[in-house]
């Protein structure tokens, strides 16, 4: 039971990152779309942190073993994510490959 409330919270904190946290930060009225990018990325940095954070304090505070398996392997999650987000928006990761693909595959299509 512990472990599917600690898939659910995951998830659900997942989902909001992911989704929901873009879907807020962003107007749009009639064809022109408004994005708060920097808020975006606050946002977005407090809330994998925060869901890291939360794990690894889930993981020392549980006492099966299952379960703090399970805490460690989504405080993993999270912290790749976290790395990855930070680097792409430090711009250590650059996706100009996968655009110069998709543009090739466009007008070969």
């Amino acid at each position: 039971m512990q472990r599917l409330l600690i898939k659910c919270v995951n998830f659900a904190l997942l989902i909001i990152i992911v989704i929901g946290i873009p879907a807020v930060t962003r107007a749009q009225f009639w064809s022109f779309q408004i994005a708060l990018a920097p808020t975006l990325q606050l946002l977005s940095f407090w809330g994998l942190s925060l869901a890291l954070g939360a794990n690894i304090a889930a993981a020392a505070l549980f006492k099966g073993r299952k379960e703090r398996i399970l805490c460690w392997e989504w405080a993993a999650v999270f912290g790749v994510l976290l790395f990855a987000y930070s680097a792409f928006a430090l711009g250590y990761l650059k996706f100009n490959w996968l655009k110069k693909t998709l543009l090739w595959l466009q007008s070969h299509a």
